[in-house]
């Protein structure tokens, strides 16, 4: 997504690779808060499964009733967004989407749920950091619901009612404009380096943002830090700070062409899909995963327990969860949830695939309490040491 789209996001798995008012759709639940069914006598709102409305076809036939979804932080260069809503809407033509504040963060996404409980411009769907996710799940926000791939879907990557399940992700890169900066740094500690004075940026606030909440985890792993211990990583940003090399301007496409942020720890989902952006204007940006401090997260979906549109948001996460979906996230550069099963499958993607940036080894992955913990921390110290 631009640079401002900021779910915060942490694992406990093994690797595997946007505000409109409307009015009450039929079948949705309205200002007033009450439920109806979306037809057939199947109210959406508390089915848990295609298999509640009758199969996928009468599902299709529910959205179709309601006729409208509403999203929200979804920006079209964000693992491969634009596309995907395309091909929604180009799928499903009786549905409208509506599509809200697409540089929304994880935390905006769950305050529209909180505060539009009951209102038909409250988010339908939520793509946020698995942080939030379960956060959000505790809180009684989401309602559970399993799509037809769901067997496919690896058992740590999904809450086991379905409250919430990961879709796609990526590693920390290190994103550079290679016209500019000679040589492109490959490491955390080439960072401190004193050629890049001025020059090392992120997309977002840490304490907001999961791409640089990510970041600072992997800069942990490359300072002695573990998923125990976040704080090396504030120390390492600390330092680059006191060496005037951090750059606090939050990278957008806008930023890397107008040459504002020359180096960039992002996705590499996002970073890759710059490249091809930059290229007309005269930018070579080039992307690495720095090899001393790999760190792999995914995104996850959820289903907003008052969607005001409930049949449209689980046909929009069986569109996510089909071949076609994820392939479509793969299109992107970003490493869908259901690509190992595609691969064996043989309905990967194979071009797509094979543009991925290349890494080695095996990531592993922090566990819901230690990223809790990661992030608690941060907040307690990010202010002082870098903000400040």
């Amino acid at each position: 997504m631009t640079s401002a789209r900021l779910p915060l996001a942490g694992l406990s798995a093994v690797v595997i690779f946007g505000a409109v008012a409307c009015g009450a759709a039929p079948g949705t639940t309205g200002a007033s808060g009450s439920a109806a069914p979306s037809g057939g006598g199947v109210d959406a709102r508390t089915a848990t499964s295609a298999a509640d409305f009758g199969g996928l076809d009468k599902l299709v036939e529910a959205a179709n009733a309601e006729g409208k979804l509403h999203v929200i932080a979804l920006p079209p260069s964000w693992a491969n967004y634009g596309e995907i809503l395309a091909a929604f809407k180009a799928k499903y033509p009786k549905i409208t989407i509506e599509e809200e504040t697409p540089d929304a963060s994880s935390a905006d996404e769950i305050n529209a749920v909180k505060t539009r409980k009951g209102q038909d411009r409250a988010p339908d769907v939520l793509d946020i950091g698995q942080a939030f996710a379960v956060s959000g799940a505790a809180e009684g926000l989401f309602a559970p619901y399993k799509v037809q791939t769901w067997d496919k879907i690896p058992d740590g990557q999904k809450e086991p009612s379905g409250l919430w399940f990961n879709d796609y992700g990526g590693y920390v890169s290190i994103g550079c404009d290679a016209k500019k900066v000679d040589p492109c740094p490959t490491t955390f500690a080439d960072l401190l380096k004193p050629e890049y004075k001025g020059k090392v940026a992120m997309n977002g606030n840490p304490t907001k943002s999961g791409s640089a909440f990510a970041g600072v985890y992997a800069a942990a792993l490359a300072n002695g830090g573990s998923f125990d211990d976040i704080k090396p990583g504030i120390e390492f940003f600390k330092k680059l700070k006191d060496a005037g090399n951090f750059n606090p301007v939050e990278t957008t496409p806008a930023t890397i062409e107008k040459g504002e942020t020359q180096i960039s720890i992002d996705w590499d989902y996002n970073n890759a899909a710059y490249a091809p952006l930059m290229t007309p204007k005269g930018l070579d940006w080039k992307t690495v995963i720095p090899t001393d401090g790999k760190y792999f997260q995914l995104y996850a979906q959820a289903i907003n327990s008052g969607a005001p549109h409930p049949a449209a948001a689980r046909l929009w996460q069986e569109f996510l969860y089909s071949p076609e979906g994820q392939n479509l996230f793969l299109k992107g550069f970003a490493r869908p949830v259901l690509l190992p099963a595609m691969i064996a499958d043989g309905t990967v993607d194979q071009a797509a695939s094979a543009a991925l940036p290349p890494v080695e080894g095996t990531p592993t992955f922090p566990t819901d309490a230690q990223t809790t913990k990661a992030q608690a921390d941060l907040a307690a110290g990010w202010g002082a040491a870098v903000a400040g």
